[in-house]
């Protein structure tokens, strides 16, 4: 399996509508579509390959994070993981209530699928920009996506302690025996993902 999964422009359309579509059934209280019933014309190789995958929702306004569920081992095809887990963003994140109908347009989608996990022996391996990391001890587990310190403009020591800090772990932990773990993703969102209209490069 690739460290990233190789998706083409329409795959990332695709997978994109096919949450929205997840996304306005959550918010009217309906159960999570079936992906043929959104899409009857098959579905190319890469997304049936089961990924590993995170769906997160922020606000169009001000990029507030509304919600952001996934799974990390590839236990079912991309299609129905970026279909089930739109659907728990939406509904199922303990720290947020429920979308509801009137916010689904002023939200906006974005999806991470990643790649495989990979043991971390030496904290000099991780780069930032390039990996997501998870962390784990005492059965207690913390993971972040590889955009989340981009973004917050952190360095390696400091995305080490915040991942401990998600697991509800001493902020060093991950310097006193905590196993780490770190993957690559593919990311994509509605605003950075050409439309259908756009010209193919």
């Amino acid at each position: 399996m690739s460290a990233v999964v190789d998706l083409g422009r329409e795959d990332k359309r695709l997978l994109l509508r096919l949450a929205r579509a997840s996304l306005h059934e959550a918010a009217a209280g309906r159960p999570a579509p079936r992906a043929q019933t959104l899409h009857d014309d098959g579905f190319a190789a890469p997304l049936l390959q089961p990924r590993g995958v995170f769906v997160s929702l922020h606000t169009r306004s001000s990029h507030r994070l509304r919600g952001c569920i996934g799974c990390l081992e590839p236990r079912h095809p991309l299609v129905e993981a970026v279909i089930e887990n739109a659907h728990a963003s939406a509904t199922r994140d303990p720290r947020f209530d429920p979308v509801r109908p009137d916010e689904v347009e002023q939200l906006e989608i974005e999806i991470s699928v990643l790649g495989p996990m990979l043991d971390v022996n030496d904290a000099r391996e991780i780069q930032v920009g390039r990996d997501g990391v998870g962390v784990s001890q005492n059965g207690r587990r913390g993971v972040l996506l590889p955009q989340v310190p981009v973004q917050l403009g952190w360095d390696r020591d400091t995305l080490l302690e915040n991942v401990c800090l998600k697991a509800e772990l001493p902020a060093d932990a991950w310097r006193r025996g905590a196993a780490i773990q770190r993957f690559e993703a593919a990311v994509f969102s509605e605003s950075l993902t050409p439309s259908s209209t756009d010209a193919e490069s």
